[in-house]
């Protein structure tokens, strides 16, 4: 515990709270934002294209550094 010797201590700290709680609050706003923005429609379904077409393409790196021939039934 902090032991002060005068009020201009006091409000010297309390200031410094102060700014620190609206610090934080901004802080927290803007995670809500962004967790927002990661969570939106848009973003999820670019997020799952993104995922699926990088690994279509690892597939087919894998399959042709292993010599696999295409077994679909429509071959190209």
């Amino acid at each position: 515990m902090r032991i002060y010797s005068s009020f201009d201590e006091i409000d010297k700290d309390l200031k410094i709270l102060k700014l620190q709680t609206e610090i934080d609050k901004e802080e927290i706003k803007l995670s809500i934002d962004q967790t927002k923005q990661n969570l939106s429609p848009m973003s999820l379904v670019g997020s799952a294209v993104g995922s699926v077409i990088q690994k279509v393409l690892a597939l087919k790196a894998v399959s042709k550094i292993m010599g696999i021939k295409n077994t679909s039934p429509n071959p190209k």
